[in-house]
């Protein structure tokens, strides 16, 4: 598939400030299978990671790149993030690249960053891997990569 084709159509990507959109993790997990270039890339927490678990795109034959946004314990961004980054991605700027966190806001201001650093492929996806809040105080339920239904493992 050629990305000259209009992708904000095909994948129902939502405009925004900042980065080239917001995109739902279905959405998400299509343009990382029928995309070859797309990366996955995770900006929560070492913590997260390991305690919520990890998005499983090896059936695609990817992984995704895990690289904090910001450092837990003290939630400090990392002044690293952008050139970490680009040692995974490489010089192609036009690569897309989908941001997740917990909720999309992390990844939100991960793809604004990438953008001003160049890359102008850089999508947020909204609701990020456990999505919002539901009534009884639990995330993972309603929204998100999890509540989507797609493959994700915990170690």
């Amino acid at each position: 598939m050629s990305l000259a084709i209009d992708i904000s159509e095909r994948y129902a990507i939502a405009p925004a400030n900042g980065y080239a959109g917001d995109v739902s993790p279905t959405n998400a997990w299509r343009m990382l299978e029928e995309i070859p270039a797309a990366v996955l890339i995770d900006v929560r927490t070492a913590a997260e990671w390991t305690y919520v678990g990890t998005p499983n795109v090896g059936t695609l034959g990817k992984a995704p790149i895990m690289i904090e946004w910001q450092t837990f314990p003290s939630m400090q961004i990392d002044a690293q993030f952008v050139a970490k980054l680009a040692q995974h991605v490489g010089a192609d700027r036009d690569v897309p690249l989908l941001m997740l966190c917990r909720s999309g806001v992390r990844s939100a201001a991960a793809a604004k960053v990438m953008t001003a650093a160049g890359y102008g492929r850089c999508f947020n996806v909204v609701s990020g891997f456990e999505g919002t809040v539901d009534d009884a105080g639990h995330r993972g339920v309603q929204s998100g990569w999890k509540a989507d239904g797609l493959p994700w493992s915990q170690k």
